[in-house]
């Protein structure tokens, strides 16, 4: 384990508010626009149930990696705090399973920008994109914060617009007996695996640790008020769909929010909803790529990768070699990737990235009361991540087995 010399660290530039808006910016992102429709399909009419799951879940894990950021204020996250209280391997495995995990949902942010921009070429548009929210990352931190305090208050309005749209001008709420009659409970908590995807962005909050001042106070402020912002957004835009159109007409699309706005009174809102859709992916790619790049710094620094990749640019303080290296991979992705097969597997591996925070969580300390929360966090993640779709779960464990077998390996070589 190599601690960064004071060359090495990355500079504390972001306040309470900015580090909000890496948490909004983050799960704010394609998520919302485009989770609620495998989530329905699973969930059926108890979707909001599967939404409850899945915040519970969040806020467990949430409140965990809290704690442990302001007891480790690092870059890193579960990286660290894994190496920390459960031992190198476990650090690990957690950086892996996010960095496989979030690298997937980065080219699921990228299509969802390349096919909006140019239906039928999104991985070539989106695998440009990376490389612009890349040179915008490669700028320094705070000019990214400035970016996405745009992209929030553009989603948030757009977002407020549609549930009012489906509130006061609903289309008529459509029903198929056929669908959503029967709900088995394994769909409800595949609904809130794929609901989780949406929420899983309050951990950019906590990988950001080294660049957030007075992170002891900061950090754990900062991811309650983004996800209680977030939850409130999602709660009301799920229950104005539900109300409007009902599970079985969300089941089937690829941009439910849009084809929602397109349908009500107000056809105008489905352009500008698209158009918010494209301007949060791209947002939310922004910080998916900081937090990335993070911990890709932090496993460069222990030697698990190219130490190369934990230089830290003298002038604008960022990890730019580890945010280039980042952005090639994804691009490269992009290129040959699926959104709803990014978004399964991304899920699994997070699921399994804070399972290992909430473990890491639990050792902080003895008292039944402060263990509660780490247990719920840590049984929500195994359950709902071993019920998630088979060929998900399948992909997930390929990854999180090869880069045991390459520890592995490299313990034996080393």
């Amino acid at each position: 384990m190599t601690r960064p010399t004071a060359g090495d660290r990355l500079q504390r530039r972001l306040g309470l508010h900015d580090a909000v808006l890496v948490g909004l910016g983050s799960m704010l992102g394609a998520g919302v626009f485009v989770a609620f429709a495998p989530a329905a399909e699973a969930a059926g009419h108890l979707l909001l149930l599967a939404l409850a799951i899945a915040a519970v879940i969040a806020a467990a894990n949430a409140l965990s990696s809290a704690r442990l950021a302001a007891r480790y204020p690092e870059s890193g996250g579960t990286y660290v705090y894994g190496r920390e209280r459960l031992g190198p391997y476990w650090g690990y495995l957690a950086g892996s399973a996010f960095v496989a995990g979030k690298t997937a949902s980065c080219s699921a942010m990228a299509l969802v920008v390349g096919e909006a921009v140019w239906p039928g070429h999104g991985g070539f548009v989106g695998a440009l994109v990376v490389m612009v929210v890349a040179a915008i990352d490669y700028l320094g931190v705070q000019r990214s914060a400035a970016v996405t305090r745009l992209v929030v208050a553009l989603v948030l309005v757009v977002l407020a617009a549609l549930v009012a749209a489906l509130l006061i001008s609903p289309p008529g709420r459509f029903v198929d007996p056929s669908l959503g009659e029967a709900v088995a409970p394994l769909g409800v908590l595949q609904g809130a695996g794929f609901l989780f995807f949406a929420f899983a962005g309050y951990a950019r909050i906590a990988t950001l640790g080294e660049e957030v001042r007075d992170p002891e106070r900061t950090i754990p402020r900062a991811v309650v008020v983004a996800l209680s912002i977030v939850l409130l957004v999602y709660l009301a835009v799920a229950a104005a769909l539900l109300t409007a159109l009902g599970p079985e007409w969300l089941s089937g699309r690829s941009a439910p929010l849009a084809d929602a706005a397109a349908v009500t009174g107000w056809p105008w809102l489905a352009p500008v909803v698209r158009i918010a859709a494209v301007a949060a992916a791209g947002g939310a790619l922004l910080g998916l790529l900081l937090g990335v790049s993070r911990t890709v710094l932090a496993m460069a620094r222990d030697g698990h990768l190219p130490r190369g990749l934990s230089a830290v640019h003298s002038t604008h303080g960022v990890p730019h070699r580890a945010t280039l290296a980042v952005a090639l991979v994804v691009a490269v992705i992009t290129v040959a990737g699926d959104v709803r097969g990014a978004i399964g597997f991304s899920s699994f591996c997070v699921l399994v990235y804070y399972a290992i925070a909430n473990a890491s969580a639990w050792t902080l300390s003895a008292s039944p009361t402060d263990r509660a929360l780490p247990a719920i966090g840590l049984l929500g993640c195994l359950v709902v991540a071993a019920v998630l779709p088979l060929a998900s779960v399948a992909a997930g464990l390929a990854v999180l087995a090869a880069a045991a077998a390459a520890w592995w390996l490299r313990r034996r070589v080393g």
